[in-house]
């Protein structure tokens, strides 16, 4: 649970923020995407865990978030909220009608498991080149994680140690100045929307795809994989409501968390029935980076890049090959 919290806080926040600027967003309306995102996906994971005994991380779309930053200057903000709205209708109505499902039983696993070690190819193999770029941070990072895999034991997670080894090095080198820094309760605007048929068909369709094609058949396919009677379709109509909740404070469509599945679900974390106490740890402290939205961009800005890289990649990195 604390790896994967890790994950969500170095790997996807600092792309959160970078997505948001390109955009032109206020930290007003940064903040309250950052809250709304991280609130739903919370309480959706910790419910769908309680009531069904298995991991299921509902977080938000890396590839959306991504996509909707490379529409910078071609639509307003405006209407990517109004196309996100359409897109969790979307979603909702498709869990409802059973799509979900479906699509799960129209793809063979060994496909979908191909597809899932493909998406996180890309994120592994970052590790290296930060490691490469700034050996003097992400070294000691990824020294430390390595020692928390030597170790080998559970009540010493390898991510954290790498946390702890790459902030000594920051600090030791003076990489990071620190700022003057206040809490305040995130806010949370409710952003005016804009509908058009050309924000539509290019934001709302491939979001759609995205939640159901990659969150559905590559999330639920591995826990499918790990021998999981998974309930793909409640499932979906859960993705569905949290995404119209999302778009309503400014964010975007929610997805089942496959990096947080392969972490939380896997051989790794205990013995199968009582894994999905790490997404319950999990999702409670992703509730501090819901209510320190306010906070997350001064503290990430001081922060140097190839730390962030680094805890991304060995997060992913505790996959156990068997896995994929």
């Amino acid at each position: 649970g604390l790896t994967a919290f890790v994950w969500y806080a170095f790997g996807a926040v600092p792309l959160h923020i970078a997505v948001a600027g390109q955009l032109g967003l206020t930290s007003g309306e940064s903040s309250s995407w950052i809250f709304i995102i991280w609130t739903s996906g919370a309480v959706a994971s910790i419910a769908l865990s309680l009531f069904y005994r298995m991991p299921i991380p509902i977080t938000w779309s890396i590839p959306g978030l991504i996509y909707l930053g490379t529409l910078a200057g071609e639509f307003s903000f405006p209407e990517m909220v109004g196309a996100n709205l359409v897109a969790g209708l979307l979603i909702l109505v498709l869990g409802l009608l059973g799509a979900g499902g479906r699509i799960m039983t129209w793809l063979p696993l060994p496909i979908v498991m191909g597809m899932f070690a493909g998406s996180i190819f890309g994120y592994v193999t970052r590790l290296v080149s930060a490691t490469v770029d700034d050996v003097f941070v992400a070294g000691p990072a990824v020294g430390g994680y390595l020692l928390g895999r030597l170790i080998g034991n559970p009540r010493v997670p390898p991510v954290g140690l790498a946390v702890v080894f790459g902030a000594i090095a920051i600090l030791i080198g003076g990489q990071a100045t620190p700022e003057a820094m206040s809490w305040s309760l995130p806010s949370l605007a409710v952003p005016s929307m804009s509908f058009s048929t050309s924000a539509v068909v290019a934001i709302s369709i491939p979001m759609v795809v995205l939640a159901l094609g990659l969150g559905n058949v590559q999330g639920l396919g591995f826990l499918l994989g790990q021998g999981y009677k998974v309930p793909v379709n409640p499932i979906s109509v859960v993705i569905g409501i949290n995404s119209v909740i999302n778009s309503l404070l400014g964010g975007h469509p929610a997805i089942v968390a496959r990096s947080g599945v392969a972490i939380m679900a896997g051989p790794e974390a205990g013995p199968m029935p009582t894994r999905y106490w790490a997404n319950l740890v999990a999702a409670t402290l992703t509730m501090i980076i819901a209510l320190a939205a306010g906070l997350v961009i001064p503290i990430l800005a001081v922060l140097p890049k190839s730390y962030v890289f680094a805890l991304g990649g060995t997060g992913y990195h505790r996959i156990p090959p068997r896995c994929l």
